[in-house]
């Protein structure tokens, strides 16, 4: 199989990966078929192995003497050290040897070096950031000075664009060091300790002595991984490892002409989990050159509002339909509940621990123990619902871009954000978004359609008019405007007179602004990730929303006025049903399902209200199981509706 990826001219390569299972495997020297649990355990045995041996080696070298001659990229001759964690450890000397009395080849020794170097790698800038901070110590660790500021951003390396919430946490932490301790820690190294080590096997630094991985040429979605694994938990020779074969059935997710490469494995709750890397072509992204673009802002219940704009030849910016908006009210309700029930849990926790002890044999241990499995199982599903919302949330802010033919994604840059002043349940919700991960999913699901993601500065968004940039007057409703609020927004330009939910003309203004800026688009060299630093005045002049020209066509009356009913209709009833035969689902439209009807419709078809259910206490079933939509139920989203709607002097109305 060739492992070089044929490439067109406007192709680019990118490595991704997904996750699939180990479910059977075959042990080639005795034929025997080994079940999932059997094939945990000499998975397991394995990587006892590997973390035993990639602990020992960090507790020895976690210092700053050996990370900053790790990170300065040249042994002690001066030659260039190799990008191999693995490999520049054995440059430089530092070597792993498995326990007494246990024998393993050099590939394992391999596998715990890499293991260790990665983690010895990833503590240099952690170890300069804390350095830059303990440096530039404030008077007031809850509260930096301007000047502060600048001396800490100062003495951390590209600190001058290094998110505030960074250098607050790190600050909290070295405060916390030095409430416990009466001073200051020394480095990072007093400040963490030695980092703990995942139990995973990093075949990417192995040959094919130790592992191979093929897709079957007749089926591209299954391939075979074959591994050395011993047979027992201290193999004494070579004897104890034999081959085992794996058949792995990949994800849709992965192309037929993708190359695959060695996969990374670990046990979760006696499975194989196996993180499958693939290579494959993908349409190169360009960061400069857009003529449309969708703007994403970020919202409370209102995860996403995004909505499209297009660039003219003359500098004109002009609005591409009305936009959309993705609300998870429903889902982040449920998020908030898991949150407080983990907090109670947690809570309880903490007194049975100060009750125990920590003995084993103390009369509370069984609650303890009955207790800190219910706190895992609380933390999956928390995880599992935010992977979720965040899937949902970035498949369909891409799926916006792609119907509206933009070429580019503009998201607020909030990594900075702090929530405060806003009540503790309203800070904690905005703190515990899942923007990150939204972003990331994002940038996968644009990079294959070759839709760039680039984040732009969030300064001053949904504060002035996006067709005028004059400072708007944020009300409560559209139907209370002298009622002080946040939601809804007027322009006080009399010339202009926009009004609109804030978070639709937050879009307008972030996608203006990366049209105009799109020329200080750079690349971060840590991440990979397109951005757009800072904002030029003379640039966000130019970044106005243009009003489409309205029709002044003659309107004057031409024929009688048709009659109307002094007493109309109830409104369910003023649309005609559907010409359908007469049965149990009534005479109502479409979208309005009778009580009596046997299959309700699902979510996705009809009438979607924003709310949200309560955690059931007796036997009623929510109506989100007897729709069978379950996540989704909960999860509303604009469609797409591009070119189709003018857009008006004035909204008169929210989506939200």
């Amino acid at each position: 199989m060739s492992r070089k990826l044929p490439l067109a001219q406007e192709e680019t390569s990118r490595t991704a990966s997904t996750r699939a299972l180990l479910r059977a495997g075959l042990d080639e020297e005795t034929g025997k078929v080994l079940s999932p649990g059997m094939l945990a355990e000499r998975v397991g045995w394995c990587t006892d192995l590997v973390s035993g041996m990639a602990m020992k080696l960090l507790s020895k070298r976690f210092n700053s003497c050996h990370v900053n001659a790790l990170s300065s990229g040249e042994d002690a001759a001066g030659r260039k050290l190799p990008s191999n964690a693995w490999m520049a450890l054995r440059r430089l000397g530092w070597s792993a040897a498995p326990p007494k009395g246990v024998r393993v080849n050099d590939r394992i020794v391999r596998m715990a070096q890499e293991q260790a170097g990665r983690a010895l790698r990833s503590a240099k800038w952690r170890a300069d950031l804390t350095s830059g901070v303990l440096a530039t110590w404030p008077v007031n660790p809850t509260k930096r000075t301007a000047a502060e500021w600048e001396q800490v951003r100062a003495a951390v390396p590209s600190g001058q664009y290094l998110p505030s919430t960074i250098i607050r946490a790190r600050t909290r932490q070295a405060a916390k060091f030095l409430t416990a301790h009466g001073r200051l820690p020394v480095d990072v190294f007093e400040l963490e300790g030695i980092p703990r080590v995942s139990g995973m096997l990093l075949l990417s630094a192995c040959d094919r002595q130790q592992a191979t991985f093929e897709r079957s040429e007749t089926d591209p979605a299954r391939a075979l991984l074959r591994l050395q694994l011993p047979t027992r938990p201290d193999p004494a020779a070579y004897g104890d490892w034999t081959w085992v074969a794996c058949p792995i059935t990949l994800p849709p997710t992965v192309p037929a002409q993708a190359v695959l490469h060695l996969p990374t494995l670990c046990t979760v709750d006696g499975k194989v989990s196996v993180d499958v890397a693939y290579t494959h072509a993908v349409p190169k992204v360009q960061s400069t050159g857009h003529t449309k673009a969708l703007g994403v802002d970020w919202g409370l219940t209102t995860l996403l509002s995004a909505g499209a704009l297009r660039l003219h030849v003359d500098g004109r910016i002009t609005a591409i339909g009305v936009g959309g908006q993705f609300r998870a009210a429903g889902v982040l309700a449920k998020q908030h509940r898991l949150r407080r029930l983990s907090e109670q849990l947690h809570t309880k926790n903490d007194q049975y621990e100060q009750l125990t002890g920590n003995h084993d044999d103390h009369r509370l241990a069984p609650k303890l123990s009955v207790l800190r499995t219910e706190i895992r199982h609380v933390s999956q599903r928390r995880s599992n619902l935010n992977d979720a919302l965040a899937q949902a949330a970035a498949r369909w802010a891409v799926d916006q871009a792609i119907a509206a033919g933009a070429s580019v994604i503009y998201l607020e840059d909030l990594r900075s954000l702090e929530a405060g002043g806003m009540g503790r349940t309203h800070n904690t919700r905005l703190s515990q978004q899942v923007r990150g991960r939204i972003a990331d999913r994002m940038r996968h699901l644009a990079g294959e359609q070759g839709i760039a993601v680039v984040t732009v500065p969030a300064r001053n968004t949904s504060k002035l008019c996006p067709h005028c940039l004059t400072p708007l007057r944020h009300r409560k409703a559209p139907d209370r405007p002298t009622v002080t609020g946040w939601k809804w927004a007027i322009c006080p330009n009399s010339d202009c007179g926009w009004q609109g939910d804030r978070d639709l003309g937050a879009w307008r203004r972030i996608a203006a602004r990366g049209l105009t800026h799109q020329v200080k688009t750079l690349t971060d060299r840590a991440s990979g990730q397109l951005m757009i630093r800072q904002v030029v005045d003379e640039l966000e002049a130019k970044a106005v929303v243009t009003r489409p020209q309205t029709s002044r066509k003659d309107r004057s009356k031409t024929g009688p006025t048709r009659h109307r009913a002094t007493r109309p209709a109830p409104r369910r009833r003023r649309t005609p049903s559907p010409a359908r035969p007469r049965g149990r689902a009534g005479q109502r439209p479409e979208g309005h399902a009778h009580t009596d009807r046997p299959q309700l419709p699902r979510a996705a078809h009809r009438n979607q209200c924003l709310h949200a259910i309560s955690t059931p206490t007796n036997r009623h079933q929510p109506r989100g199981a007897a729709l069978g939509a379950g996540f989704h139920l909960h999860a509303h989203a604009s469609p797409p509706r591009w070119e189709t709607t003018p857009e008006t002097n004035s909204n008169s109305g929210s989506l939200s």
